[in-house]
């Protein structure tokens, strides 16, 4: 009986001819689906928040929230289409095909914009910084491949959108080519150095906050991107070096030292005994290898040569720490304590000094004569 009521009640609406009539129904249809819009959209953003809670990886809660915005634009848009009564209410009405053709591209471009927006969501979203960080990305590399990924994304959602409405892209696409090939020639040193930044992200030869040197300059990184590095000198000058010098040249990367080396030589008098040499060779080997800020691996005191004005004592050796401050302090020191041995075995440390001999004697203010050097 109930189903029959209805049958009736509905042959009855669609017998009526006048277009108020229509208009009416169109708008009832309308206000419906307005509400039942509102009560999918609650009910759908319920179970999402629940799967986003039960989900365990951060990978897969990071790519729900991605979506999130995107779902909630795409669920309003079908309420659009469908439950707001634009395609049932445009066909219950007598509107010309090319208006439902019109808005059905509409909402299937809306549906790839939406999609779209949910991948670029991810390419720099949580989702993406979780895929990073399981691959061991480098800061910079994430960085640049982020940007490389939302824009091919926005790239193909609006070749697909074009062809969505009909539109023939082979002419669009050609002109884009020989257009980047026209940018390309005129700006190939931001491309050589785009290239080159590329190479220095690859390779890893640095990260921001290491201590570098080149040819062209010494300091900290302060920034990497992918046109110049900002390295900051000792003087306190910011230096920005193009990426595709910078590439090819060789880099001395001071910060990834394991430890800091010392090398320098000891000139003592020739006067000095071969016993007592021998004693502050020994002593000092003792104090390099006791002491607790030096790197046990390789410690060297060796009796070197004997030099134009000196016998020459070669120290090689190690610091544990690498930091500049503490390698100094260390060093000096070390030098107090060989001052020590030195004074407390009575040997002196020689200076650069030349011996110059006459062949002829020289005459005294007396008159007489004497051998002089």
């Amino acid at each position: 009986m109930v189903l029959e009521g209805v049958t009736a009640f509905w042959n009855f609406i669609v017998k009526q001819d006048s277009i108020w009539w229509q208009i009416a129904i169109a708008g009832l249809i309308f206000l419906f689906a307005l509400a039942m819009k509102g009560l999918f959209t609650r009910f759908l953003f319920i179970i999402i928040s629940r799967l986003t809670q039960k989900t365990k990886t951060d990978f897969n809660r990071a790519t729900l929230e991605a979506f999130e915005g995107p779902i909630k634009n795409f669920i309003i848009a079908l309420g659009v289409y469908f439950a707001l009564g634009v395609y049932f209410a445009l066909n219950y009405l007598p509107l010309p095909p090319v208006v439902m053709v019109f808005v059905t591209n509409l909402f299937r471009s809306a549906v790839i914009i939406f999609i779209a927006k949910g991948f670029y969501n991810m390419a720099g979203g949580k989702a993406y910084d979780r895929f990073s960080e399981k691959l061991n990305f480098d800061q910079s590399l994430s960085l640049f491949a982020s940007k490389a990924l939302r824009v091919i994304i926005i790239a193909l959602a609006i070749v697909i959108i074009v062809q969505e409405w009909n539109y023939d892209i082979s002419g669009l696409v050609a002109g884009l080519g020989l257009g980047g090939l026209a940018i390309s020639l005129a700006a190939r040193d931001s491309v050589a150095n785009i290239f080159g930044g590329v190479i220095i992200i690859l390779d890893k030869p640095f990260a921001v906050g290491d201590w570098i040197m080149t040819p062209s300059v010494e300091g900290t990184v302060e920034e990497m991107s992918l046109r110049s590095t900002r390295v900051r000198t000792f003087a306190n000058a910011l230096v920005a070096i193009p990426n595709a010098v910078l590439a090819n040249e060789a880099i001395t990367n001071w910060t990834r030292m394991h430890k800091r080396r010392v090398s320098f030589h000891l000139g003592v008098t020739y006067t000095t005994p071969r016993q007592k040499l021998q004693t502050c060779v020994n002593r000092i080997k003792d104090l390099l290898e006791n002491h607790p800020e030096v790197h046990p691996d390789l410690i060297m005191v060796r009796f070197e040569q004997f030099a134009g004005s000196s016998l020459d004592i070669f120290i090689y050796f190690f610091t544990k720490t690498k930091v500049w401050a503490e390698f100094l302090a260390v060093r000096e020191e070390i030098n107090f304590k060989i001052m020590e041995i030195l004074e407390q075995e009575g040997v002196s440390i020689a200076f650069p000094s030349r011996s110059v001999y006459f062949e002829n004697r020289l005459e005294t203010e007396t008159g007489g004569t004497e051998n002089s050097r």
